[in-house]
């Protein structure tokens, strides 16, 4: 079973940007996908963004053109570029696993705390 932890949330002011890391006890090169998960007070959790083995990625609409996923394979770490963020982007994000195509996303991080706020 894969860990995974999480880092790089903060507080930012509206229009700002992060970059958040995931990195996972072991090889991610095999594992189908990988995506970043947010959940807000009193919302669900959503998917945000996922990146496959082969670097196809997939956003949420909510963040279509602001948010950008990718992944290292040699660091076994995957990135959220968060920019032009706005205050509903503040949520707890966590990183998640998608072991094979027909699976759930699996392997919960930790979490790390988004606040956009002025």
């Amino acid at each position: 079973q894969v860990q995974l932890v999480e880092s790089g949330g903060g507080l930012v002011q509206p229009g700002g940007s992060l970059r958040l890391s995931c990195a996972a006890s072991g090889s991610i090169s095999s594992i189908y996908a990988m995506g970043w998960y947010r959940q807000a007070p009193g919302k669900e959790r959503e998917l945000v963004a996922s990146i496959t083995s082969s670097s196809r990625t997939s956003y949420a609409d909510s963040v279509k053109g602001r948010f950008t996923i990718s992944r290292d394979n040699a660091k076994n770490t995957v990135y959220l570029q968060m920019n032009s963020l706005k205050p509903e982007d503040t949520a707890v994000y966590y990183c998640s696993t998608q072991p094979g195509p027909w699976d759930p996303f699996m392997y919960w991080g930790q979490g790390t705390q988004v606040t956009v706020a002025s």
